[in-house]
């Protein structure tokens, strides 16, 4: 009888054991949402660390700027591709600070859409720059693989006075 406790207690401490790895595995596994994927790549646009934006990306991202001024590219494919339009972007913005910040989580867990605006200066001309943004993302597992921003293109060449971020 006391062999049948020992067995027992130990099938029971084991199997406890077994499920309590297996809970903490699937705790270090959690999903990070979508809207807190987004909020990290802002804080990294931020820090104007243009190449460690372009690894929250997927190799394969599509990133779409569809009111991009006419004669800009409005689309980039692949993370060499968006890495190499936004290397120089801080030479020539200097963002200071995101004033506003709404993200807003959607029925589809890997979109968030984030509604935003960039305050700082033209470093070219000293000239404001002050832009509001609409931005829909979407994730697989934790990297942008869609990047679609809206902003006003008027106020861009505006700010920028005939300047454009993209050349070298």
């Amino acid at each position: 009888m006391k062999n049948l406790k020992t067995i027992t207690l130990a099938l029971l401490v084991a199997f406890g054991t077994t499920v309590s790895a297996q809970t903490k595995k699937a705790k270090n596994t959690k999903k990070v949402p979508a809207t807190e994927l987004l909020r990290n790549s802002l804080n990294t646009f931020l820090s104007k660390d243009m190449k460690a934006w372009s690894e929250l990306c997927d190799k394969d991202v599509v990133c779409e700027f569809p009111f991009a001024p006419e004669g800009m590219q409005a689309k980039f494919e692949g993370r060499v591709a968006i890495y190499e339009y936004l290397k120089n972007y801080p030479t020539y913005i200097d963002v200071k600070s995101l004033p506003t910040l709404k993200i807003y989580p959607t029925d589809d867990e890997n979109v968030a859409i984030a509604e935003w605006s960039a305050s700082g200066v033209v470093i070219g001309n000293g000239n404001p720059y002050e832009m509001k943004y609409a931005t829909f993302v979407t994730f697989r597992n934790g990297l942008i693989i869609n990047y679609r921003e809206y902003w006003n293109p008027q106020a861009f060449q505006k700010a920028m006075t005939g300047g454009s971020f993209d050349k070298k």
